[in-house]
């Protein structure tokens, strides 16, 4: 394998090679140290999982005791905000005093969370809890991600990263029925508590037969001033993605605010964290890690990969509960055949990963599927039944499995010295995508659906024999009960509405139909659009594969630089072409 260029070669922006690399040599682990540590990881990864899945079924039945009904999201925002501001944080700190002891710390926060959760007498106390639950649960999945890094070879990490990869998708498929049938058939604050015995024996797992995987870094002073600044830019741009569209205006004074103090606190934290690292400090994110590309390149994979496929993946019981019709339960469970076949992606992409040692092809395969995928969404429209939703999700979840963990083992290969760092960076930029992506599809949704409504109204009131003065009334009200397509959503509001619409004859039926069925193509329309802003995403994504760089993943238990840690000094990222 060729050189690439030093550090002191990128600086000057020259592509000379350098062969003085030290090497590095990964440490070993017994077989069983191992096994049973993967073990308690692989617990406390379900947990994670698990807790997204199954307070999210419980929530109606949370209102309906505690109230609070203006607070409904916030129960959801809070964990989102704490979980993700600190992920990197954790990373940084898991390179400095090692996995174990932050691991373990992480855990202990979100069992914490959870039983305090289980115990809310009220809407706030319950969104202050989730709050502090998500402070632990930050430190769990890229801590997990790192672990596997640091017990593993590159080639052996495929194995067990797509192993994680299922763990997700068997939460997504047990997680609502689980959370289901615990609201149903206990209380809803046994959602929080069943965290606790499994939590617990993932702990004594960790504690007692996990080893304590320290950084070969040196210790070094925590950078405070660049965590508060990473808070302060980041928790006002996901509060800012979230509220746009849906309680403020994009521009209203409330989401530029917001906006501005991001640039401003994110600007500021960039300055901040690049001057600390050239005094020889360690920042929370180490801007030299962007001067890596393949770090950089997996990283805008991520983002578009967050922004694309969650983004859309949300929008799809919307458009089978609404437009196809199907029932609520019925809606969620379309989505099963994605984690499904999720799985299958997952565990196949780290077999051929481990057998192969090479990652750009499967890669290229896998954004070619998750394009097949998104392209068969688009084509979804008001004539569109379940099976062709069904065949879509199948495309979907393969290619999304494929993806999932493979850009994780990729960083981590490039960056051996710093695979926490570079994991929980990963995961970062992963969560920011997603809820950017959610809230711009969004945006796309409600601009569109008004529209389309209209138009398909006026089309068919225009075939009814009514007069023009008649028409233009009926259309008016119509306009003004469903300007939004809320009315889809609620089985009971449209049997009462049928019901007396049909106390007015046949015509009172007639025009009700008109009007739902402008509904249903305003809808289609409008989650059409949302599609296709997924399906360019995933085309720039599969475009932006193609620069990545192939560095042979090694399966034995040493390393050599030339092979894997020569990729952390980079040629200049005009070169990246020039790389592939």
């Amino acid at each position: 394998m060729r050189n690439v260029a030093s550090g002191s070669d990128v600086a000057n922006g020259t592509s000379k090679q350098s062969a003085s690399v030290q090497d590095y040599e990964q440490p070993r682990y017994s077989k069983r140290d191992t096994i049973l540590t993967m073990a308690g990881v692989l617990m406390v990864m379900l947990l994670a999982s698990l807790d997204q899945t199954i307070v999210s079924t419980a929530l109606p039945r949370v209102i309906a005791d505690l109230q609070g009904f203006d607070r409904y999201t916030w129960v959801s925002t809070a964990y989102l905000l704490s979980s993700t501001v600190t992920v990197p944080i954790y990373g940084k700190l898991s390179d400095i005093f090692g996995r174990k002891p932050i691991f373990l710390f992480g855990v202990v926060i979100f069992l914490i969370g959870s039983a305090l959760s289980g115990a809310s007498q009220s809407m706030n106390e319950l969104i202050a809890f989730r709050a502090f639950q998500g402070l632990g649960a930050g430190a769990l999945m890229p801590i997990a991600i790192a672990i596997i890094g640091d017990l593993f070879t590159p080639r052996e990490r495929g194995k067990w990263q797509g192993l994680t990869g299922g763990v997700w998708g068997l939460s997504a498929i047990v997680g609502p029925t689980l959370g289901g049938w615990i609201t149903q058939n206990t209380s809803w604050r046994w959602v929080f508590y069943v965290n606790l015995p499994v939590g617990l024996a993932a702990m004594l797992v960790l504690i007692f037969l996990m080893p304590t995987l320290r950084s070969t870094g040196k210790q070094v002073s925590i950078d405070y001033i660049g965590a508060a600044l990473l808070i302060l830019g980041t928790v006002p741009l996901l509060l800012g993605f979230s509220w746009a569209g849906s309680q403020y205006d994009w521009l209203s004074p409330q989401i530029l605010g917001l906006f501005a103090v991001s640039l401003v606190a994110s600007t500021t934290f960039i300055i901040y964290e690049a001057r600390l690292e050239r005094l020889g400090g360690q920042p929370i994110i180490e801007p030299s890690l962007f001067k890596n590309s393949i770090f950089t390149v997996s990283t805008i994979i991520t983002i578009i990969f967050g922004m694309g496929l969650f983004g859309s993946i949300f929008f799809i019981p919307l458009f089978v509960q609404g437009v196809i019709g199907t029932s609520a339960t019925n809606s969620g469970l379309i989505l099963t055949p994605l984690m499904l076949t999720s799985i299958v992606g997952s565990v196949a992409s780290g077999q051929l990963v481990s057998r192969l040692g090479r990652y750009k092809w499967i890669a290229i395969t896998g954004m070619l599927v998750t394009v097949a995928g998104s392209w068969m969404l688009v084509r979804l429209d008001v004539h569109s039944t379940n099976n062709d939703v069904l065949l879509a999700m199948l495309v979907m979840g393969l290619g999304m499995g494929f993806g999932m963990a493979l850009y994780t083992l990729i960083v981590q290969n490039a960056l051996p010295r710093k695979i926490g760092q570079a994991t929980s960076t990963l995961v970062f930029f992963r969560s920011i995508g997603g809820t950017i992506g959610l809230a711009a599809m969004g945006s796309i949704l409600t601009s569109t659906y008004l529209p389309a409504f209209k138009s398909a109204l006026s089309e068919g009131l225009s075939k009814q024999p009514l007069p023009p003065a008649v028409k233009q009334s009926i259309q008016a009200q119509f306009l003004k009960i469903f300007s939004n397509p809320q009315i889809l959503l609620s089985p009971d509001a449209l049997a009462q509405m049928r019901a007396a619409a049909a106390a007015q004859g046949k015509q009172g039926l007639a025009l009700l139909n008109v009007a739902i069925e402008a509904v249903k193509t305003g809808l289609a329309q409008g989650v059409h659009n949302v599609f296709v802003l997924s399906l360019a995403l995933m085309i720039a994504g599969l475009i932006a594969v193609f620069f990545l760089k192939e560095v042979p993943l090694q399966g034995g238990r040493s390393r050599s630089a030339t092979t894997t840690e020569a990729v952390e000094d980079v040629a200049p990222e005009g070169n990246v072409a020039a790389m592939i």
